[in-house]
């Protein structure tokens, strides 16, 4: 038996030294199975969250195109939930336990979620920093060495890039609008800007999981490079929009070619992702009331499965 879990665990390493994928058939050690169901779960949690942030301005947006455009979003959120709640099923992991554990606190969302939004320019930010940072984060991940999730990523990022064009866009009107306009927007990227470095995690010196997900080919790019990018990136995009990036440290090195920037505080994203942040307990008691409120509609679709089982058995 020894034999055989070495000759399956060469064969699975040698997969993913030769940069192909692994697929819900193929053998894998437990420790992959775990990181990669705890991975898709929270970005699954964290699409169908990231809808309540901007979805409390649908009914507030300041036109009916802003309304529906937001109300697009907020449905295109959904979807990327659903497929890879799908990817984790492939793993063995069952979707109601997946959610029994994010509300009983042991599984996470992205702590970005976790902060208000004070007007309509967050709803610009969230889609320009938050979408941008993910965007950065996740295109690496098309080439995961799992495949149902480097497949599904493909179509989140192509959803990704829709939401990032939205909140640009909003902030591009506004930072052309009136004086009170630009300042509004301006507050905004000061209140959403550090947030926004802490999705790419804490620095590689500290983060306990990159390592072997790099070994694995899970991820592609430290936690650093990631950031680093996503900075080099945002940057120049303030500039057009007329905003200044928060940072006093912020500077352009010639000689690397990348911005030089500010650390954010990390006892600030350790604090949020302990359940300490500013809507923490907002977020996770709006999850628990709409997934107890939609529990007759799972009974029934349920009961329906069963009754056309039956049906089939039936002919």
């Amino acid at each position: 038996m020894t034999a055989v879990v070495d000759d399956l665990g060469t064969a699975f390493e040698r997969t993913i030294a030769d940069e192909q994928r692994i697929e819900p058939r193929d053998w894998m050690p437990d420790g992959y199975r775990r990181t990669m169901i705890r991975q898709i779960a929270q970005h699954a949690h964290s699409e169908i969250i990231g809808m309540q942030p901007e979805g409390e301005w649908i009914t507030r947006a300041p036109s009916l195109r802003r309304k529906a455009i937001l109300l697009a979003k907020a449905q295109a959120e959904a979807g990327p939930a659903l497929y890879l709640s799908s990817a984790a099923e492939t793993l063995g992991a069952d979707r109601g336990d997946l959610t029994r554990r994010l509300i009983e606190g042991r599984q996470k969302y992205s702590s970005i979620f976790n902060y208000p939004t004070l007007n309509f320019a967050d709803v610009g930010v969230i889609g320009w920093l938050v979408d941008g940072a993910a965007i950065v984060n996740q295109v690496p991940l098309c080439r995961c060495s799992y495949g149902p999730y480097a497949r599904a990523m493909v179509r989140v990022c192509k959803e990704e890039s829709f939401h990032q064009r939205q909140g640009f866009e909003i902030l591009h009107t506004l930072c052309n609008g009136t004086p009170g306009q630009k300042a509004m927007a301006q507050d905004a990227l000061d209140r959403w800007w550090w947030p926004s470095l802490m999705m790419f995690g804490p620095p590689d010196s500290a983060s306990t999981h990159s390592e072997q997900s790099m070994a694995w080919g899970i991820k592609r790019h430290s936690n650093d490079e990631l950031r680093q990018r996503f900075v080099d990136m945002t940057v120049p995009q303030a500039d057009v929009l007329g905003l200044r990036v928060p940072d006093d440290g912020l500077s352009y090195d010639e000689e690397t070619g990348h911005y030089r920037f500010t650390e954010p505080d990390y006892t600030e994203l350790y604090d949020v992702v302990k359940g300490n942040g500013p809507c923490n307990e907002e977020r996770l008691a709006h999850r628990v009331k709409a997934h107890e409120d939609g529990a007759w509609v799972r009974e029934a679709a349920a009961a329906y499965a069963s009754k056309q089982r039956v049906k089939e058995g039936a002919a």
